[in-house]
């Protein structure tokens, strides 16, 4: 009988988005406040009898040969040496292309549960090097599940951080319980390198505009006094009418901060109000899937 674990990998949504003018490795540096939400994935891992083997399945989904698990355990063996094979059960509950850092989150939940399996005790800066050769959102999810001695990977349990540079910088900050997060999808798919562009056009014509206020400073603020900008709200908005009614509509229920996650399409709206938020989700559900989490 092998060895298996069972954990959660939860979605973020991106409070403020700041994108820079591309690097010359062609890479962005950004400033976010990342935050974790209970809408998550579950992961089954179990160590299986053939070596160097990691196969995965996906209820309802074709993943491609090779992905965001197939590289996160090759990193793992290079640095660890382990040759065990395991196998992965995922079953999706966040949207992918959606925004919401659903693939990193699953890599990083993985990586945590081989080490753990595996039994090779793996520190922050090992799980940072693996999380470099898998996505830069890794990296917060790395941090965010490795918190408190990697007790979050198994439940869930709300984390927040300063994300800087092309995602590796992750700085903790305090967390916020006292408030209802609701997703909307618009039913469209946008993808990074599309939004990227976007950005970099309108960087281009308007020029670059260095943001005025301290994040975390304005994340403690009440949320209704939030002034948060995602830099690509508004040209995804332009380009994608779906996202545009759906951050509308979130709007016009009365959230008291609602924009983009990430480069979308999934916006959200913040209510320090939990009856208000479920009266949006009920709303908007005739029109688009809304969860709140």
């Amino acid at each position: 009988m092998f060895q298996g674990i069972t954990v959660v990998a939860p979605a973020k949504i991106n409070v403020g988005l700041h994108v820079f003018p591309k690097r010359s490795d062609g890479y962005h540096d950004i400033e976010s406040i990342f935050t974790t939400v209970n809408l998550c994935d579950t992961i089954e891992v179990e160590l299986i009898a053939e070596k160097n083997t990691c196969s995965v399945a996906c209820e309802g989904m074709k993943l491609p040969d090779e992905n965001t698990f197939t590289a996160a355990y090759k990193a793992f063996c290079v640095l660890t040496g382990c040759d065990y094979g395991c196998s992965v059960k995922v079953t999706k509950r966040i949207p992918t292309g959606g925004g919401l850092g659903g693939g990193s989150s699953d890599a990083s939940s993985f990586i945590q549960s081989i080490d753990s399996l595996m039994s090779t005790k793996l520190n922050t800066a090992d799980l940072v090097s693996i999380a470099d050769k898998v996505g830069s959102d890794v990296f917060f999810f790395t941090h965010a599940l490795f918190a408190d001695g990697g007790k979050r990977f198994r439940s869930f349990c709300p984390y927040a951080a300063i994300v800087g540079g092309r995602g590796e910088d992750v700085v903790q900050i305090r967390e916020r319980e006292d408030f209802s997060v609701l997703l909307v999808f618009p039913g469209v798919g946008v993808s990074t390198k599309e939004a990227y562009g976007l950005v970099d056009a309108e960087i281009e014509a308007n020029g670059f505009t260095a943001q005025e206020y301290s994040l975390e400073e304005m994340f403690a603020r009440p949320v209704r006094e939030w002034r948060f900008a995602n830099h690509f709200t508004a040209p995804i908005c332009a380009h994608y009418p779906q996202v545009k009614a759906a951050l509308d509509m979130v709007r016009d229920c009365g959230a008291d901060f609602c924009d983009m996650s990430g480069s979308g399409s999934t916006v959200f709206g913040v209510f320090e109000d939990r009856k208000k938020a479920l009266d949006a989700r009920d709303r908007i559900g005739g029109f688009f899937e809304a969860v709140l989490a």
